[in-house]
């Protein structure tokens, strides 16, 4: 069945973004309490927490590499034929969510901890890296993607605020020095997401199979030599970069690892920093975190907003109030007479708002990359722009998460301990202030010359098809020419040639990332 002719519904989208709610849930809580329960509850020193996180997620992002090819041409086997290329991802992945609940246990060894960690990624991975291409298979509908968008966002945002809510609620029934708190979270968690993930399969669809992808079929062969293996090996690795050379994938690409990275940042530290900084408990650093509750609304309302004004001014309006309540959190740590609870929960809430604009924008642009790379490899490759994506998101958590514990230990942090030196707090004070403003601020840079929005998407797609039709080259407006080298950063004359010969014949006329 063609996808023109299937509907993009309210329910359909609410099942499509259920998988979210593992995406935004898992690593919300992984993010802010796994180094804080690793070295006060399991004994690990911070490197130690940290190196776990930063190995796993640096193999898990070699192996999400390879995923995004891998499922583009899933279709060539038994399975994809029969589930779909991507969606037997998820089928695959639903039970074993389960993995999960094994991260919490207490008392295990370094490598037990490390091994779970690195399996939960990869089977994370299996599952997001084709999940996140669906909106693309699903529809060409600008509109109808972002109704898919907002559905997964708003889900991914009820996943983050019950990441944050239920760890605190346990936290503050089972006692502040009680493991028990975290195993049961994980548990809850691990089934949670393994329905979520099976909704998602039982209610999304794919694209039909193209005539190239058919003819693929027809003339595969079983054989395959040594030397075709390394040129295919090769091959990938050179379609991988080439998604660097596409200027709107650049600066989508710079923004999103930014700002996430600056998220991650203010995640990892914000436990460590309400309980030796500003001295209250963590059950009420996970209250805070649970004001994360605002992004629900929140999301609606951006989804209206990215129609309307369009990415770039989604996200000045996001880093320019997290940037605010930095400096509210700042002014509360210098001045006691400010760390009132009331003080806190309005900080917290409204930084939780630019927190979930800022998470909802970069992946509701995401779909449209694809569109624009057409007009220069005239290939679909969301898949490997997934990969990318993933892979590039993946290795900058690690090292941020590495280096925060590196620098939490040289800092003087003593493991286990309630109570820390003045090095340690005045270090986890600069990673919360410093390192996630720091690189806000870069993202900033970056968000305020992001030119694609729904106008000049329409345009892009409406000259790709009319080239499709066999319309001429030199008959492109002047309008579209200057939207078509601003978003694809190549010359358009360069474009819509023959695959392959872009890279000979193509120059890119501009090279900021």
């Amino acid at each position: 069945m063609s996808i023109s002719s299937k509907k993009i519904t309210i329910p359909v989208s609410i099942g499509y973004g259920m998988t979210d709610i593992m995406g935004g849930g898992a690593f919300t809580v992984i993010g802010a309490w796994l180094l804080f329960f690793y070295t006060t509850f399991v004994g690990l020193s911070p490197v130690e927490a940290a190196s776990i996180v930063a190995i796993a997620r640096i193999v898990d992002a070699i192996v999400s590499l390879f995923m995004g090819s891998f499922t583009d041409h899933f279709y060539k086997n038994y399975f994809g034929k029969k589930f779909g290329r991507r969606r037997f991802f998820l089928l695959l992945g639903a039970p074993l969510m389960l993995v999960y609940s094994l991260l919490w246990l207490n008392g295990m060894s370094y490598g037990f901890y490390l091994s779970v960690y690195l399996a939960f990624e990869i089977i994370a991975a299996m599952v997001l890296i084709p999940w996140e291409t669906l909106p693309s298979e699903m529809t060409k509908d600008f509109n109808a993607r972002t109704k898919l968008s907002t559905c997964r966002m708003f889900l991914s945002a009820s996943g983050t605020f019950l990441a944050t809510f239920i760890p605190g609620l346990l936290i503050g029934y089972f006692g502040e020095h009680n493991a028990n708190a975290y195993l049961i979270n994980g548990v809850i968690f691990a089934v949670l997401f393994m329905v979520c993930v099976f909704i998602s399969w039982k209610v999304t669809w794919e694209r039909e199979l193209t005539p190239d992808m058919l003819a693929q079929l027809e003339t595969k062969t079983r054989n395959t030599t040594f030397s075709q293996k390394v040129c295919a090996f090769t091959r990938l690795f050179k379609e991988y970069g080439s998604t660097l050379k596409i200027r709107a994938f650049r600066k989508h690409l710079a923004i999103y690892l930014l700002s996430f990275t600056g998220k991650d940042v203010y995640n990892t530290v914000f436990v460590f920093f309400c309980v030796y900084c500003l001295n209250v408990s963590s059950s009420l650093a996970g209250s805070l975190l649970s004001m994360s509750i605002v992004g629900l609304p929140v999301t609606l309302i951006a989804g209206i907003g990215i129609i309307k004004f369009g990415p770039s001014r989604l996200y000045v309006f996001a880093y320019s109030l997290m940037l605010l309540c930095l400096g509210g959190f700042f002014a509360v740590y210098h001045i006691p007479a400010l760390n009132t609870v009331a003080t806190l929960v309005i900080l917290a809430g409204l930084y939780q708002v630019g927190r979930c604009v800022l998470e909802f924008t970069p992946w509701n642009v995401f779909p449209f990359i694809p569109d624009i790379d057409e007009m220069v490899s005239r290939q679909r490759r969301e898949g490997l722009f997934a990969a990318v994506m993933t892979f590039s998101r993946k290795t900058t958590v690690a090292i941020a998460t590495f280096i925060v514990g590196l620098l939490l230990q040289n800092g003087g942090f003593v493991k286990g301990s309630q109570v820390q030196p003045p090095e340690a707090i005045h270090m986890i004070a600069m990673l919360m202030f410093i390192g996630t403003a720091g690189l806000l601020l870069l993202a900033l840079w970056q968000a305020v010359t992001f030119n694609l929005n729904k106008k000049t998407h329409k345009i892009f797609v409406e000259e790709v098809d009319r080239l499709k039709a066999g319309g001429a080259k030199n008959a492109v407006t002047t309008d579209t020419r200057r939207i078509v080298e601003d978003l694809t950063g190549y010359d358009y004359d360069a474009l819509w040639v023959e695959k392959g010969t872009v890279e000979q014949t193509g120059t890119s006329r501009v090279t900021s990332a």
